[in-house]
Parts: C-alpha cells; sequence; structure tokens
C-alpha cells in the first residue's frame, strides 16, 4: 500500500528509474566552508557558480539532508575501550570523555549535513513521439514500466553524459563529487523514507 506513494519503480545500474519512465542519477557532493574563504576566495566561488548554473540546458534539484548526529556506534566503542583499561587514571579520563561527548551531542544539537544533486532524464526527450502521444504517457503512464535493455543504456547513456557535466562544472569548484551506485541509492531511499 505505501509503496503506491513512492514514485519509485526500480532502482538499476545506479540509475533510479521512475513509474512516468523518467530516470533519475544522484550524486553526492562535498562541501566547503564558505566562511573560511577569503574574499577572492568567495567571489571565485559565487563566479563559478554563476557559470555553472548557466551553462546547464536541463534542470537540476539540489537537495541538502539534514540529520541529528547518531554518536551510539562511537560511545558503545569507548565504553568497550574503558571496560578493558587497566590504568585507573586513564578509565577516569575516558569516562569524562564519554560524559562530555554525551553532553556536548545533546545540549549543541549536532547536525550532519548531506548535500546530493538529482539529475533528470525523461525518455521522452529522447522519443520522436508527437505531443498528443507525450501529454497521454504523461497523463496515463504505464502500470508497469519496462526499457529494453537497449533503450535503458541508450536513455542511461544520455543520462550520464548530463551527470559528467555537473560533475565537472562542481569540481572547478574544489567539490568532490560522486555519483551514487545502486546500493547508495537503495540506501538513501530507504533512510528517506524511514528516518
Amino acid at each position: 500500500m505505501t509503496h503506491s506513494f513512492v514514485d519509485i519503480a526500480d532502482i538499476k545500474n545506479g540509475v533510479v528509474i521512475l513509474k512516468n519512465r523518467a530516470l533519475r542519477a544522484v550524486l553526492e557532493v562535498s562541501s566547503i566552508n564558505f566562511e573560511l574563504k577569503s574574499q577572492d576566495e568567495q567571489k571565485a566561488i559565487i563566479y563559478a557558480f554563476q557559470n555553472f548554473l548557466n551553462s546547464l540546458d536541463f534542470p537540476i534539484q539540489i537537495v541538502v539532508q539534514s540529520r541529528k548526529l547518531d554518536i551510539k556506534q562511537y560511545l558503545s566503542e569507548l565504553e568497550e575501550l574503558k571496560a578493558g583499561q587497566d590504568n585507573e587514571l586513564l578509565n577516569i579520563q575516558t569516562t569524562e570523555y564519554i560524559e562530555f561527548i554525551r553532553g556536548l551531542v545533546d545540549m549543541a544539537n549536532i547536525m550532519t549535513k548531506n548535500f546530493y544533486i538529482s539529475i533528470p532524464f525523461s525518455s521522452f526527450e529522447a522519443k520522436r513521439d508527437t505531443f498528443l502521444q507525450k501529454m497521454k504517457t504523461a497523463l496515463k503512464p504505464p502500470k508497469k514500466v519496462k526499457f529494453t535493455e537497449k533503450a535503458f543504456n541508450r536513455y542511461r547513456e544520455q543520462l550520464w553524459q548530463r551527470v559528467e557535466h555537473v560533475a565537472g562544472g562542481l569540481s572547478g569548484m574544489s567539490l568532490k563529487v560522486s555519483p551514487l551506485s545502486t546500493e547508495e541509492l537503495l540506501e538513501l531511499f530507504y533512510k528517506l523514507y524511514n528516518p
């Protein structure tokens, strides 16, 4: 029942296939601390981003995901280290450090931020259908999304041209860009729909 509200039909070869037959690639993008840059560096980054946006002839979606920092694993590792500690002074310091970290995270509400760019490609762009055929397909998408292997590979190649263009533009601003694999996409959407 719930899956009927999710627009994703399939995830294959690092590509999200939507129910309306559109494809999406998702790039994970690193961040930069803009405030720590000099004024000249800030201006250069702004101009590079402006040039990047002006170079696009297709839409992109920029997504920022904020989550409260989960340090349970780190704290349990510290507890294990403390339990194996023979030196009483180090044991006390480890206990104080654990309490400090717990208090800091609780008090400061520390968040992790992940940045993603979604790049679309619609199979409608590749087809030579008439306007009425495109509207009919858009208004009443087929129940089961099926591509031939040849068509999927052709559409994926066209999508990947866009991915390379976006990655190249962002890399020019000293950002690290990596397309998400099928497993990473599954994990991302699982976490989005099951916070």
